[in-house]
C-alpha cells in the first residue's frame, strides 16, 4: 500500500498531565464537536479510567487527543505516561497499561507475551502518528552538514571520533571542519526511536554498523540521555555533539540538522515533503486489523529523507477488559478520526494518509 506525503512537522511542548474538562449531557451517547474542516464529528463518549504509557515521541499528540476527548465527554480519566516505548510494552505485558505507545512493532518474543494479556485474542498495532528522525548536531562554525549512511554509522559506532575526519570531509568537501572531538548522544532508555535509527543504519550501512537493530543502544561510548527531549538538551549543551531524535524535539531546541544520504545518492534535507517521499513508499505488512508498517530505508525516490518512523498504539484487538473497552475504543476512535488526525497538523505532527487512517479507524471499531 502506498502512503501519501504529509505536512510540516514540529512539536509543541504540552504536559502529559491534563485537567479534566467536561462537556456534553450524556456520557453514554456520541458527543459532537467542530472538526478542523468545520463539520461536526461524532465521538463515542465513555466513563471510567484508562492508564497507558510508552512512546515519548507521541506524548504531545496523545495529550492533545486526551484533552479534546475529555472536553467532549464527562467522567473520563485518561492517563498517558511518556516512559518510552520499551517501558510501555513491558507495562502492557505486565497488565499495568491498558494500551502501549511504541515507535516500533513488538519483537517476535514479545508478541505472544502481549497476546496473553488479551483474553482469547491478540495484540495489534495501530499506527497513529508518522514522523521522521532528525540527526541534530552542535558544532561551532559548521552549517549544512551532510552525512552518508556509512559516515553516520562510523560516527555512532565510535569509528570516527573527530569532526575533521577524512570520512566527514569527503561528505562535506566545501566545509571548514574543526578538529573537535565528536560527542555522540543516544537514548539511555529503551526506545522505538533507537530501534528505527539502528534499523536504518543496519539496512543502509551494514559494513560499518555491526550492532544490529534494537530498542536498547548497543554501540560503545557516547552519552546516554533519557527521551528525545533529553537527547536534544544534551546536544544543545555540548559543542561537538551529535544525536538522533524526533524532528519536533530538534526544532524545539533550535538545533541544526544534518542532510542524510539516501538510496538515490543524494543528500536530503529533513523537510515534510522529503520525509513524505519515504512514507509514500511504505507498505502495511500486518494481517487483518494488525497494521504494522514496513518502511524502505534505502528508498531511491529523488529527494527522499530516509529516516522515518511510525508510532503505534499496541492494544488488544479482542479480549480487552470489559471495564476498559468503551473508553479505550472511544479515545482511540477519536485519535483515528479525521478530526483527531487534523489536530496533529496544528501540533506539527504528521497526520495519517487517508488510505491508512480509514484502516486504523475500522480496526478500532473492531476492538472487543
Amino acid at each position: 500500500m502506498k502512503l501519501q506525503r504529509y505536512g510540516t512537522i514540529a512539536c509543541l511542548a504540552v504536559t502529559a498531565a491534563l485537567a479534566l474538562s467536561a462537556c456534553g449531557s450524556d456520557n453514554n451517547e456520541p458527543a459532537t464537536g467542530a472538526s478542523a474542516s468545520g463539520s461536526a464529528a461524532a465521538v463515542d463518549c465513555a466513563t471510567g479510567t484508562v492508564n497507558a504509557q510508552g512512546s515519548s515521541a507521541q506524548k504531545n499528540a496523545m495529550a492533545e487527543w486526551i484533552k479534546a476527548y475529555q472536553q467532549k465527554c464527562q467522567g473520563s480519566t485518561i492517563n498517558y505516561e511518556p516512559t518510552g516505548s520499551g517501558a510501555g510494552i513491558q507495562a502492557f505485558i505486565a497488565g499495568t497499561a491498558d494500551f502501549a505507545g511504541s515507535d516500533s512493532a513488538l519483537k517476535p518474543e514479545e508478541q505472544p507475551q502481549a497476546d496473553a494479556k488479551c483474553a482469547g485474542g491478540t495484540a495489534i498495532h495501530l499506527p497513529m502518528v508518522i514522523g521522521p528522525v532528525a540527526v541534530a548536531y552542535n558544532v561551532s562554525g559548521v552549517d549544512n552538514l551532510q552525512l552518508k549512511p556509512a559516515t553516520l554509522a562510523k560516527i555512532f559506532a565510535g569509528k570516527v571520533t573527530k569532526w575533521d575526519d577524512p570520512a566527514i570531509k569527503a561528505d562535506n568537501p566545501s566545509a571548514t571542519l574543526p578538529s573537535t572531538t565528536i560527542q555522540t548522544v543516544h537514548r539511555s532508555d529503551e526506545s522505538g526511536t533507537t530501534d528505527n535509527f539502528t534499523n536504518y543504519l543496519s539496512k543502509t550501512a551494514e559494513a560499518d554498523w555491526t550492532f544490529g537493530k534494537a530498542k536498547a543502544w548497543k554501540a560503545p561510548g557516547g552519552t546516554g540521555s533519557k527521551g528525545s527531549d533529553g537527547v536534544a538538551t544534551s546536544v544543545k549543551g555540548a559543542d561537538g555533539s551529535i544525536g538522533y531524535m524526533e524532528w519536533s524535539f530538534a526544532e524545539n531546541a533550535g538545533l541544526k540538522m544534518a542532510k542524510i544520504g539516501n538510496g538515490a545518492g543524494e543528500f536530503a534535507e529533513l523537510t515534510a515533503e522529503n520525509a513524505g517521499k519515504t512514507i509514500a513508499g511504505a507498505t502495511i505488512e500486518g494481517q487483518g486489523d494488525d497494521l504494522k508498517l514496513s518502511i524502505d530505508y534505502n528508498t531511491k525516490e529523488a529527494g527522499a529523507y530516509p529516516i522515518v518512523l511510525a508510532t503505534y498504539e499496541i492494544v488488544c484487538g479482542k479480549g480487552l477488559a470489559a471495564d476498559k473497552l468503551p473508553l479505550v475504543k472511544g479515545l482511540l476512535g477519536y485519535a483515528a478520526s479525521t478530526e483527531g488526525q487534523n489536530s496533529l497538523t496544528e501540533l506539527g505532527y504528521a497526520p495519517l494518509p487517508e488510505s491508512v487512517r480509514t484502516k486504523v479507524e475500522a480496526a478500532v471499531k473492531n476492538i472487543s
